[in-house]
């Protein structure tokens, strides 16, 4: 606990784990499209049973990710790159749901925010990984001195920048462990208030420690969702955007 506007120590999420989580949301829900940034390992995209696109620069996968999949796109590049390219679009996919777990610096999960977004639902949902710190360490920018173990760098300034320059949106934080998990939604597609600030956005914050920002003050802006209730509670945000389990078609085997 904190007192309001006074320093405060680091609180650690410690809810059920962010892959539980999203195993068990995949596991109630069929979405129509789900878009991952930042899936290296395939480990959180391997549940989905949704129409999905996997982006990551780097890809290890070594198990089999498709699974129950009607359609899985992995596109091995940037999320820059990848949204630049216009994919989306020709496909004409509208993002149901998007899990942002890319580059860890603010700047970059913004812009994957913004991309996301404008290419999502009006009633979709963006969640958004890191951005609940528990030492001041693991926020570095410092590409050259990243903290072994768990690195969230300063995604945790998506918290506050989206509530002041997008106070429309809805924004939950649940208590996954170990770093949290943001839940975005009341998503407004053609709001260009980030884009047309984001570079004023990136001149005051990228120099901005958190602890510089204030940690009472960080934590005054939220306050966690038990994530064990939110999943009992049958994942209330992603309800209306679930598919009835008998749209979803399995490629059938054919035998020779």
């Amino acid at each position: 606990m904190h007192v309001k506007g006074e320093y405060c120590m680091y609180i650690r999420p410690k809810g059920l784990k962010y892959t539980r989580f999203l195993r068990r949301l995949h596991r109630r829900h069929i979405f129509d499209w789900y878009l991952e940034v930042g899936c290296r390992t395939g480990t959180t995209i391997a549940p989905s049973r949704s129409k999905t696109i996997a982006v990551d620069p780097f890809f290890k996968i070594e198990t089999n990710v498709i699974g129950q999949k009607p359609a899985l796109h992995v596109i091995q590049d940037t999320s820059d790159a990848f949204f630049g390219t216009g994919f989306l679009g020709a496909i004409q996919a509208r993002l149901s749901f998007s899990f942002l777990d890319g580059m860890h610096l603010f700047e970059y999960l913004l812009r994957d925010f913004m991309n996301a977004e404008a290419a999502s639902r009006r009633e979709g949902v963006i969640a958004l990984h890191d951005c609940c710190p528990s030492s001041l360490g693991m926020t570095t920018r410092n590409l050259d001195n990243i903290p072994k173990g768990e690195w969230t760098g300063d995604v945790w300034k998506l918290i506050p920048i989206l509530q002041e320059f997008r106070p429309d949106l809805t924004i939950k934080v649940l208590d996954c462990a170990p770093t949290g998990l943001v839940l975005v939604s009341g998503l407004d597609p053609e709001n260009l208030a980030l884009k047309q600030n984001y570079d004023a956005i990136v001149e005051r914050y990228r120099d901005l420690s958190i602890e510089e920002y204030g940690l009472g003050n960080f934590y005054d802006r939220m306050s966690f969702v038990d994530a064990q209730d939110y999943c009992d509670d049958g994942f209330p945000d992603f309800a209306p955007l679930a598919l009835p389990e008998e749209t979803m078609v399995i490629p059938t085997r054919i035998t020779p």
